[in-house]
């Protein structure tokens, strides 16, 4: 599982010219999904994307997660994360997860951190062609791949 943050002043998502999500200070979160992952996978990047400390207190130090300052999150799901560039020039996406299993995941995450974290979360609409707008904050970006964190080698 992939997830690329971006710490943002202020971020929507629009399908068919109408806005379906919207979010001030937070971050906006796109999400890629591979057949592996799983929900106990998804645990472990929601949890870790929740207790990053890269907002800044008062002395400018990314001292200050998303609960320390009640930021929102906007989560659209990317399955281009998984591009594949080492041949030739047309990315190949044959690690991306198939889309129901994607699907679900990308629910699962969004019920989380709605039910469980209480984050003000907002949404795209999988598997559609979404305009994803953001003013950037920094900028300040992070890529979480659960395979670099988690596992064992």
């Amino acid at each position: 599982m992939r997830f690329l943050i971006q710490v943002v002043k202020k971020a929507s998502v629009d399908v068919d010219n109408k806005t379906i999500g919207k979010i001030d200070k937070g971050f906006l979160i796109f999400v890629g999904v591979n057949d592996s992952d799983t929900k106990e996978i998804a645990d472990k990047m929601i949890k870790k994307t929740v207790g990053l400390r890269i907002f800044e207190d008062e002395n400018g130090k990314t001292n200050l997660s998303i609960g320390d300052i009640t930021g929102s999150m906007l989560v659209i799901s990317q399955f281009t994360l998984y591009a594949d560039c080492r041949k030739g020039n047309r990315p190949s996406f044959i690690k991306a997860g198939d889309p129901s299993h994607a699907n679900e995941l990308y629910e699962y995450i969004i019920s989380e951190l709605k039910n469980t974290y209480n984050i003000n979360t907002q949404s795209g609409s999988f598997g559609a062609d979404m305009q994803v707008n953001l003013v950037n904050d920094g900028p300040f970006t992070v890529m979480l791949d659960s395979e670099d964190l988690f596992t064992v080698r």
